[in-house]
């Protein structure tokens, strides 16, 4: 009786501490990623064109200032492209190249961007 008592208390801990790790790992797979500044240096060639020239302006559907974004805070950058990629911002290309993006790549690009000055 002892023996089946100190199993079941081994097997109930074990439990516990399988769902807490299995739960911890759950929660840190919903975590944001970490941009990585240097890892954006290979993903700036499709936003250089347009928001890397001062006082450019777009031309295609309207004539629209495109924002510099170079020093810009990176948890604005990011949930920008991910209101383009869902449609809750509206601007063709910036919805196709947002569209494109991974959850790390916007990290990425939004820790380069707001890495500079």
């Amino acid at each position: 009786m002892k023996l089946r008592t100190s199993l079941t208390r081994t097997l109930n801990a074990l439990a516990v501490v399988a769902s807490c790790a299995i739960a911890g790992q759950a929660l840190a797979a919903d975590a944001a990623p970490v941009g990585d500044a240097k890892a954006a240096l290979s993903k700036t060639s499709m936003c250089i064109g347009c928001h890397g020239i001062p006082g450019y302006k777009s031309s295609y559907p309207e004539v629209y200032h495109v924002p510099m974004i170079a020093g810009q805070n990176a948890e604005y950058i990011v949930a920008a492209l991910k209101e383009y990629a869902s449609g809750a911002r509206t601007f063709p290309t910036m919805e196709a190249i947002a569209q494109s993006l991974s959850e790390q790549d916007m990290a990425d690009l939004a820790a380069y961007y707001s890495s500079l000055k």
